[in-house]
């Protein structure tokens, strides 16, 4: 089965790009959405992290306070990298683990740090959503609860869009905030990766 890694920067639009994969019945494989779940109440990942960086980053409730433990690491590249030694084992395993699972022609795996955390040989190929640094704090401050300063502190964490661009095998341009060309690059990916899994090819 072929693994498509699908990645960019905060607010690029990989969301939007794997929703429609997963519309045109591709299994999409969230590596956020592993991490979201990892770090739920009573989850040993989460007592892992409360131990290394204390039980500030827990909300009354003994669950995790994402926004304290976001301000933390971003303002620290020594404790973003330690809450990546223990976050990222994990997440890749059950990856794996899921992959392994599929009999589909092909998956995404989408992984916004892919190429941060050097994850290239995790994947057969990998797809940048690609679109400029501006349109990016933008989406991201309308979407998120974030001052500018701490989308840009995020972004600058991030691989360059330079550095993502020269390591992708395909890109989705999305520029702008019409579905329905990003639908089309889409589309266009699909039927070229349903291609590469033929019998024969």
């Amino acid at each position: 089965m072929l693994r498509i890694g699908l990645t960019g920067g905060i607010g690029s639009g990989k969301s939007s790009a794997a929703e429609i994969f997963s519309e045109l019945g591709i299994t999409v494989i969230d590596a956020d959405e592993i991490a979201h779940r990892l770090t739920g109440p009573g989850q040993p990942v989460l007592r892992a992290i409360t131990r290394h960086f204390g039980e500030n980053i827990l909300n009354n409730d003994g669950s995790l306070n994402r926004q304290a433990l976001r301000e933390l690491v971003f303002s620290d590249n020594g404790k973003r990298r330690e809450l990546e030694d223990i976050m990222h084992p994990v997440i890749l395993a059950e990856m794996k683990k899921q992959t392994a699972a599929l009999e589909d022609p092909y998956c995404i795996l989408m992984i916004p740090l892919l190429i941060e955390t050097a994850q290239q040989a995790t994947v057969d190929r990998i797809l940048v959503v690609d679109c400029p640094e501006d349109r990016q704090i933008q989406r991201v401050l309308q979407r998120d609860d974030m001052t500018e300063k701490q989308a840009c502190s995020i972004l600058d964490a991030q691989a360059t869009r330079e550095k993502r661009l020269e390591m992708a095998d395909d890109v989705l341009y999305n520029n702008t905030d019409n579905k329905e060309t990003l639908k089309e690059q889409v589309c266009q990916l699909h039927r070229k990766y349903l291609e590469i899994c033929s019998p024969g090819c």
